[in-house]
């Protein structure tokens, strides 16, 4: 089963035995107000150079984007946080292929908004060997063009279902970032990127596997 097939199904079952009528109402039309105000537009794209950063990861380790680079590629995963299920079926299919990203050598990291607690949670929750990174407040999300503020009625939505972003992020902030993967070459250049406003549609962990290939033997 594909990722995307796994999502399917979840989605499927949530908004038929899981979620209010108007909750489910309130989700679509979030996702179709991003996607008409052309939100995925303005995130960094191919052949953009993407911006250089420094965070901790959820053991308070800094990581260097710099640093990593000139080791190899690097894979980032944007992702919305723990209370996600959609991030979390995503960071487990990335999990069974971490093997054949590092083969490829190539470094793989996930970044989220939330708190460093909660990076562990997921750690723990979705058995990951590969760093999650604490983007505080969704200042690199903003760099690639990443971050929204949720709309009004979608926070009365997450408050319902106890998702309290403030608190989870450890900030004042209604702010998530739209899903996405990107594949940075040692150069800064984004070799590969996928963004989607709707956060139930994510790639296939294979989609990148052409484009690593690829910067391995333009290394060689």
């Amino acid at each position: 089963m594909t990722l995307q097939d796994k999502l399917d199904a979840f989605k499927a079952d949530f908004e038929a035995n899981q979620a209010p009528p108007a909750a489910v109402e309130a989700f679509h039309r979030s996702t179709q107000e991003l996607i008409d105000a052309g939100l995925a537009d303005r995130a960094l794209k191919a052949g953009d150079q993407a911006p250089e950063f420094t965070l901790f990861d959820s053991d308070g380790n800094r990581i260097s984007s710099q640093e990593l680079l000139a080791k190899g590629p690097l894979v980032l995963t944007f992702y919305r946080g723990v209370w996600c299920p959609y991030c979390n079926l995503e960071l487990q299919a990335l999990e069974e292929v971490v093997g054949d990203i590092e083969a490829r050598g190539a470094s793989l990291l996930a970044i989220s908004q939330q708190s460093a607690e909660n990076s562990r949670k997921s750690q723990r929750q979705n058995k990951l060997s590969f760093p999650i990174l604490t983007d505080q407040s969704g200042d690199l999300a903003e760099q690639f063009g990443l971050r929204w503020t949720l709309q009004p009625y979608l926070i009365d939505v997450f408050k319902m279902f106890q998702v309290e972003l403030p608190i989870f992020h450890k900030d004042d902030k209604w702010t998530l970032p739209m899903p996405a993967r990107y594949v940075i070459d040692q150069d800064g250049t984004i070799a590969y990127a996928e963004v989607n406003p709707d956060y139930t549609r994510r790639p296939e962990p294979s989609d990148m596997f052409p484009v690593l290939d690829q910067l391995i033997r333009v290394t060689a």
